[in-house]
């Protein structure tokens, strides 16, 4: 039971706040058994009643006799009936207790469920990016969509052992007031039995973690076939790609098919050899009594009626120790100490004054890698239009990541108007912010809806402005159902340049103090890009703006420019500094030109 056990402290603190409930249903189900023994053990006053004057002895002694008494003053013409509507109350009694029980139960697991999904949806909003990034979108699919349910038959199977145990208890009890000798033999036995199953089953909780791993394998390859169909096809890997699913998915089943054979073995078994068990105290104890025939049936009935539940018992513990490994996988996602969590800040934040600062920031994505920024020491002044330039590598999204704080710095420090940024509200902070990256995510719901998740509380007119000024109203008033259209899983139903469109205005209906462009324009064609330029510049007037571009014809305009290599500024200044210098920059900008050169 050492197992058991440890897989039970773990459930624990996740049902913690529904402690009161766990009480009413083991309560319940207490009085379910007890109401059930009772009924079977008037078995004896209703076959005693079928002979007045076994009935009427008063050699019975003990719960025999507690028995019998109620039933003794009424004539032997209605003792029959009265007994076995007695029975019948008994009986109906426990019925209603355990259908309530059930009730209980299903709305104690779905309250559980729900309350687990949520905190471990909430645990992925709020860890650090650089764990999210560490980790297969399968695995964590799996955790939310999966391991959550195993929690949930895990607390199932734990909630079913203690009942069965209470009804094992109140059962026991009974049958060793009609006799102790007797049930001495059967617990002994029963004992025996139990041990045995225990010895087919005991690999359960290792097929248990198996299931965990192939699933969360299998989740993964499903997740990389469904976001990377187009380059499947594209590369001719259909027949490649359904062999891996398969061995993966081959996989599963051997493992699922393993457990199932586990679970399996115990109903059989608890069968045959119980069946075994009640055949042979019978013919024994008739042997040695044949007179005692009402209470070895009553015994033996309830003995026939106590089985199922030491059967169970033991399916619930197999199932319960199939279940550690998702169990295991959920508590240390939710443990707050195995992984840093984003510091949400105290400060309150109404509004870039001044100017972000990095002051000698040095940053790396884990501690064995090298320094993805060195010593980065420049301000970014609020009004102004900055730009980060630089070859493939170099740390400009790196840069924009620190100042939305998926991160948090190395070393050094990152200011806002003087402030710690750590130290502001993290909710502020971003409120503050709208960024289109060069990875564009689009929301499988409307186009409305879309443009509108950058203001939740957007009106009609201000959705429709923002779509204008992204050059995305013409578009969307062609589509079927116009604003009101769904763009598919990631925005599938639209090209390129339109979901760029719709991120554009998602961050102009937004209306931000700091707009971070990272690629906005990568997709558009030359006629679109000015379209959008020319937007942009009208929109960023009396903004912060940070842009990340390797067309440098997109940062000619700009304030500042800054030009990263290998994680460190190796330049900055405006445009025609950076060109004066004949240096990183000047290099890359007359081989873009001179690139563009032919067509021209």
């Amino acid at each position: 039971m050492i197992k058991e056990i440890r897989v039970a402290r773990k459930l624990v603190p996740l049902i913690r706040s529904y402690n009161w409930v766990v009480i009413i249903i083991t309560g319940l189900g207490i009085l379910a058994s007890l109401a059930e023994g009772i009924g079977i053990s008037l078995m004896i006053p209703l076959l005693q009643s079928l002979e007045s004057e076994a009935f009427q002895s008063n050699q019975q002694q003990g719960w025999i006799s507690i028995l019998e008494s109620p039933f003794q003053s009424f004539s032997p013409e209605y003792r029959l009936a009265i007994v076995a509507v007695a029975m019948s109350v008994a009986i109906l009694l426990k019925n209603v207790l355990v259908y309530a029980n059930k009730g209980l139960f299903s709305w104690f697991k779905q309250q559980v469920g729900h309350r687990l999904r949520s905190s471990i949806f909430n645990r992925l909003l709020n860890i650090n990016y650089n764990y999210l990034e560490s980790k297969d979108s399968g695995e964590l699919v799996n955790l939310l969509a999966g391991e959550s349910w195993q929690v949930i038959r895990a607390l199932e199977m734990l909630v079913n052992i203690v009942i069965s145990v209470c009804t094992l208890v109140v059962f026991t009890v009974l049958l060793l007031l009609l006799s102790w000798r007797l049930m001495v033999i059967v617990g002994l036995l029963t004992l025996v039995i139990s041990v045995i199953v225990q010895q087919v089953t005991h690999h359960a909780k290792a097929l248990g973690r198996q299931t965990v791993k192939v699933n969360s394998e299998l989740a993964s390859l499903m997740c990389e076939g469904l976001s990377g169909m187009q380059t499947i096809r594209a590369f001719a890997r259909e027949d490649y790609e359904q062999q891996r699913f398969d061995k993966s998915s081959n996989l599963v089943k051997k493992t699922f098919w393993q457990l199932e054979l586990l679970y399996g073995a115990v109903d059989p078994l608890h069968e045959g050899l119980s069946t075994f068990l009640v055949v042979g105290v019978l013919v024994v104890s008739l042997l040695q009594d044949p007179t005692s025939l009402s209470a070895i049936l009553t015994f033996m009935f309830m003995l026939y009626r106590l089985q199922p539940h030491i059967k169970l018992i033991d399916f619930y513990r197999v199932n319960l120790l199939a279940t550690e490994g998702g169990v295991q996988a959920v508590t240390q996602f939710l443990h707050h100490d195995n992984k840093n969590h984003a510091i949400a800040g105290y400060k309150a934040f109404s509004g870039l004054q001044q100017k972000i600062t990095f002051n000698k920031v040095n940053f790396g994505y884990s501690k064995d890698n090298s320094l993805a920024l060195q010593n980065i020491s420049v301000d970014i002044p609020q009004g102004k239009t900055t730009a980060i330039v630089g070859p493939s590598g170099g740390g400009k999204s790196t840069l924009i990541k620190l100042i939305c704080r998926f991160y948090n710095v190395t070393e050094g420090e990152i200011y806002v108007d003087g402030v710690s940024l750590n130290s502001l509200n993290l909710h502020d902070w971003r409120e503050r912010i709208a960024i289109v990256n060069q990875d564009i995510h689009i929301f499988s719901s409307t186009i409305r809806e879309n443009i509108a998740y950058g203001k939740l509380e957007a009106t009609e007119a201000e959705i429709i402005a923002a779509a204008k000024q992204a050059h995305a109203h013409d578009f969307i008033i062609e589509m079927p159902l116009g604003y009101d259209t769904p763009v598919g899983e990631r925005g599938a139903r639209l090209s390129g340049g339109q979901r760029q469109r719709l991120a554009l205005a998602r961050a102009i209906v937004r209306n931000p103090d700091i707009l971070i462009l990272d690629e906005a324009t990568n997709a558009l064609d030359t006629l679109s890009e000015n379209l959008i330029q020319q937007a942009l510049e009208v929109f960023s007037q009396e903004r912060t703006v940070i842009v990340i571009a390797h067309r440098l014809s997109t940062i000619e305009q700009a304030d500042q420019i800054l030009v990263l290599k290998d994680g460190q500024i190796v330049e900055q200044g405006n445009l025609s500094q950076l060109l004066q210098n004949k240096s990183l920059f000047n290099q890359l900008y007359k081989l873009q030109y001179r690139n563009a050169l032919p067509n021209s």
